[in-house]
C-alpha cells in the first residue's frame, strides 16, 4: 500500500475525511503555485466555505457542527497534505474558535454573535499577538502595542502586529495591548472595516510562503466598550491548549506527502544501470521503512493525546505536557522524514519545481510556532523532577 493508514474511527470521521481528501487534492494542484507567487490561496478558501468548514469547531449550541479535537486534528493532517499552509491558516480559524469556546474567557453575547456571523456567512478570525519587540507571546513579553480608555469609555488602540497570518481574507483580528493607565494585558476584537486598521504587506519568508503572515497596523483605532473581550488578571497557571495540535497535525501531513511522493518516485525510478526500480533497493527500502516508523509512532501519540481530551475532559489539565510532546515529537519527526524523503529522490528534489522542496521549506516553520521546542524540553524536565512550573 502506498498510503499510510488514517485514523478515523466513525461515520462521522469517515465522511468528514472524504471532504478533507477531495479538498486536498485540489489543493495539490494549486500548490506549487501560490508558494512561487507567495500568494494567499483564496480559491481554497473559496472551496473550504462551500464545503461548509469554517464552522466545524464551533458547538452545536452557538450554531456549529461541533467537531472535537481528534475530529479537528483528523481534517488538518488531510488538509496539509495538499496543501500545508491552507491548512495551517484554515487551523489557526478553527482553533481560536474551539479554545474560546473551551475557556469561554469572551463575554458569552460576543462570542455568539461572532459564531453567527461565521457559521451564516462564512466570516474568518484569527488572532494577533506577536510583535517585532516582544518575540513570541509564549515568552511572557508585554505587549507594545496599546490601549488607552476614553472618557467615554472608548478604547483607542496604537501599534504593530507581525505574523498575522491570513491578514488578505481576515474578517476578525483578536488583538493584545498593554492598558496604558495600568499595566494590564488585555483582549480586544477588531474587525477589518475599523478605521485606522491597515495591513503592510511584510511577509517575505522562504516557509509557509501563502499564509501571508503580514503586519497588521494599529493608528488610533477605536474599538467600542463590548470590543474588549477580557483583562488578564495577574500571573495565573497555564491552562492546557489542545487547540494547538492543529499544528503538529499540520507539519504531519506536510511529512506524510514528502514519504508519498518518496514512495511513488521509488517506485517509478529505474536507472540504466539497475534491472529494476529502486524500491527493490535495500538502501532505499530501509529509508522509507524509517520514514514509516517514525510517522506511525509520532501520530499514533498525537491522536491517542487528542482522544484523552475529547473523553476526559475533566483531567484535561493533565495532559498540558502531552500536549507540547506531542508537537515537539510530531514536528521533529516531520523535519526527519521530510529529509529521508528528499535522499530517496535525490538531487531531483532541489529542483524549483519540485515538491520536496517546498516540503522542506515549510516544515521548518514547525520550529517556531508554538509551543517552542527548548519550552517543552524544560517542562518536561519540571515534571521528571517534581518541581512547580513556573508562575
Amino acid at each position: 500500500m502506498n498510503y499510510l493508514p488514517t485514523f478515523e474511527t466513525n461515520e462521522s470521521q469517515k465522511e468528514l475525511l472524504e471532504v478533507a481528501k477531495n479538498l486536498s487534492a485540489s489543493f495539490a494542484t494549486r500548490a506549487a503555485n501560490y508558494d512561487r507567487q507567495a500568494m494567499f490561496p483564496f480559491e481554497n478558501f473559496d472551496e473550504i466555505k462551500k464545503a461548509g468548514l469554517l464552522d466545524t469547531t464551533i458547538p452545536e449550541h452557538y450554531g456549529g457542527k461541533g467537531f472535537g479535537l481528534y475530529d479537528f486534528i483528523l481534517l488538518q493532517e488531510t488538509i496539509a497534505q495538499g496543501d500545508g499552509p491552507t491548512a495551517l491558516c484554515l487551523g489557526w480559524h478553527l482553533g481560536v474558535l474551539m479554545n474560546v469556546s473551551t475557556y469561554l474567557p469572551w463575554p458569552e453575547g460576543t462570542f455568539k454573535k461572532i459564531c453567527n456571523y461565521i457559521a451564516r456567512d462564512n466570516k474568518i478570525i484569527n488572532s494577533a499577538h506577536s510583535e517585532s519587540g516582544t518575540g513570541s507571546p509564549a515568552r511572557g513579553g508585554l505587549p507594545e502595542t496599546s490601549a488607552k480608555k476614553t472618557d467615554e469609555g472608548e478604547w483607542v488602540l496604537n501599534g504593530r502586529k507581525t505574523f498575522t497570518s491570513m491578514a488578505p481574507i481576515l474578517d476578525y483580528f483578536i488583538v493584545s495591548a498593554t492598558i496604558e493607565d495600568t499595566g494590564e494585558v488585555g483582549e480586544f476584537l477588531l474587525s477589518r472595516e475599523m478605521n485606522g486598521l491597515s495591513i503592510c504587506e511584510t511577509w517575505n519568508s522562504v516557509s509557509m510562503r501563502a499564509t501571508r503572515s503580514d503586519d497588521l497596523i494599529l493608528e488610533n483605532v477605536k474599538v467600542d466598550s463590548e470590543g474588549l473581550l477580557y483583562i488578564k488578571k495577574g500571573t495565573r497557571e497555564p491552562k492546557p491548549q489542545g487547540w494547538l495540535l492543529h499544528i503538529p497535525a499540520c507539519y504531519l501531513g506536510i511529512a506524510i506527502a514528502a514519504r508519498n511522493e518518496a514512495v511513488q518516485f521509488a517506485e517509478a525510478y529505474q536507472p540504466n544501470s539497475l534491472p529494476h526500480p529502486i524500491s527493490h533497493v535495500p538502501k532505499v527500502r530501509e529509508r522509507i521503512g524509517i520514514m514509516d516508523i517514525e510517522l506511525t509512532a509520532a501520530r499514533h501519540f498525537l491522536y491517542s493525546v487528542a482522544k484523552k481530551w475529547d473523553e476526559s475532559p475533566d483531567t484535561r489539565n493533565e495532559l498540558v505536557e502531552d500536549l507540547a510532546a506531542a508537537k515537539y515529537i510530531a514536528t521533529n519527526t516531520a523535519l526527519s522524514v521530510v529529509d529521508e524523503a528528499m535522499r530517496v529522490v535525490g538531487a531531483q528534489s532541489l529542483h524549483s519545481n519540485h515538491p520536496l522542496q517546498r516540503h522542506y521549506r515549510d516544515v521548518r516553520a514547525g520550529l517556531h510556532n508554538p509551543p517552542a521546542d527548548d519550552l517543552t524540553v524544560e517542562m518536561m524536565a519540571k515534571r521528571a523532577f517534581g518541581t512547580k512550573k513556573s508562575k
